[in-house]
């Protein structure tokens, strides 16, 4: 099926018309979170923010798409299949962020989603043949079929929930997965996938204002799992029936980043004795920080990888010279601009050899964050001290000088020898040497076994 006009015109609409909605309605449903208290609450040394936030945000993005589609897509069996999932999934995600719901109960809602798009006919009974030495160009996978559908929908559906942990960072992986998805549509001539994608792309870049860093609102559980949810969905109906040997890994790179990230969780937790479902600092993100890059640094890195892996995508199913030229200039200027913006002469950048190091170097930095603090505090005392001191007062009587310098000797908090005020000071740690020889295994790695 060709796209013609009218399907382009349709797909312009369907962005701005999402975008605007999600834009517009992203202050309201932020207001809505704070009244119900969906409020993340930094309670943990997993969180990187240091004050409560609104989430819930998600929701705007939802409301955009939804309109979007109904709108602009034809209703269809599958299309209103991946409505009801999604509204199970959205639904399911805003009780999660108000109440915080156990791990079994969410992964039950899931489930109940991925059935209502199997019901509906979205399900990959055929798969392109990977072997390119085989002259089948694609397998019958049978009875599988429901099994695997559940576990890709499922699997993208947490995935895009677990890499949610920075500022901006979940939103814009998702956008650059749609869009990757979005180019290799158009060549094969998809417009209802097309449009739903543009809907969805549009929901995220309307969203994003609010939630890069410094966040305003988060998505929360009701955006990560209905952008994971949407794109596991949508790539069943366009990418993966293709009969391409190639198409069979366009979902696998366009959700690159997520997936990788959430195996590697996964198996992890399960190495260090842990519950697969129980929340650590183990993830891409935090791995990145740990190396001494700031937010918007670690955001950009996985921006950029996700870019050029998506990049890579669309080089393999395009068919034009040119259009493989253009990809491959492409993924150049993106890792050229993230090494000039993170990596050039960026010197706070070091590579810590276990989780230990990085659990004493985060303490160290909350210690540091608190002596700072206490400074603060004892600097605006000790110049209240001396705005009290400097006012006209009776003089005491001389028996009664020494309690007086008592008294005053109280109100001041004790100070150590190096002059700073509270318990011991700690030193900033030196700079570490930027070393790429373990960068693998502190970005995905476990604890460094001591001998």
């Amino acid at each position: 099926m060709m796209i013609t006009i009218s399907d382009w015109t349709k797909m312009v609409a369907a962005f701005v018309i999402s975008c605007l909605v999600a834009y517009q309605m992203t202050p309201p449903v932020k207001l809505f979170a704070q009244r119900v208290g969906a409020m993340d609450i930094p309670k943990d040394g997993r969180r990187v923010h240091d004050h409560p936030i609104p989430r819930m945000g998600g929701l705007a993005i939802f409301l955009g798409f939804v309109l979007s589609v109904l709108l602009f897509v034809d209703l269809d069996s599958q299309v209103l299949g991946l409505l009801l999932g999604a509204g199970i999934i959205a639904a399911m995600g805003a009780v999660d962020d108000i109440v915080s719901l156990k791990p079994w109960v969410k992964l039950l809602g899931q489930f109940f989603a991925a059935f209502a798009a199997i019901r509906s006919g979205i399900v990959f009974d055929t798969i392109s043949n990977p072997n390119v030495f085989s002259q089948d160009l694609f397998i019958q996978i049978g009875w599988l079929s429901i099994p695997l559908t559940i576990l890709w929908i499922v699997g993208c559906t947490n995935a895009v929930n677990l890499i949610d942990g920075l500022d901006g960072l979940a939103v814009g992986v998702s956008c650059i997965s749609s869009i990757t998805m979005l180019m290799v549509s158009l060549f094969v001539s998809s417009p209802t996938v097309s449009i739903i994608l543009v809907a969805l792309v549009g929901g995220c870049i309307g969203f994003m204002p609010y939630n890069m860093n410094p966040a305003k609102i988060f998505m929360g559980d009701v955006g990560s799992q209905f952008l994971g949810f949407v794109l596991s969905t949508v790539s069943i109906m366009g990418l993966f029936k293709l009969h391409a040997i190639i198409t069979f890994l366009v979902p696998l790179l366009a959700l690159a980043v997520p997936l990788v990230d959430t195996i590697f969780a996964f198996f992890r937790r399960i190495f260090h004795g842990q519950s697969p479902f129980q929340a650590d600092r183990g993830h891409l993100h935090h791995r990145l920080l740990a190396m001494g890059m700031d937010q918007k640094q670690a955001v950009a890195v996985i921006y950029g990888i996700s870019a050029v892996l998506g990049l890579i995508a669309v080089l393999l199913t395009g068919k034009s010279p040119i259009l493989r030229v253009i990809c491959l200039v492409l993924a150049m200027g993106v890792a050229v601009a993230v090494w000039l913006y993170v990596f050039r002469g960026n010197t706070k950048l070091h590579v810590p050899h276990s989780m230990e190091e990085e659990e004493e170097e985060q303490l160290k930095r909350e210690e540091e964050e608190l002596q700072r603090e206490a400074e603060a505090g004892t600097a605006q005392a000790a110049e209240a001290a001396k705005e009290t001191a400097a006012e006209p007062q009776p003089a005491p009587a001389a028996e009664a000088a020494e309690p007086v310098r008592q008294s005053d000797a109280v109100r001041r908090p004790a100070q150590n020898r190096s002059g700073r005020s509270g318990g011991s000071h700690l030193a900033r740690p030196e700079g570490f040497s930027l070393s790429y020889g373990n960068t693998f295994g502190t970005l995905f790695g476990g604890k460094k076994k001591k001998k």
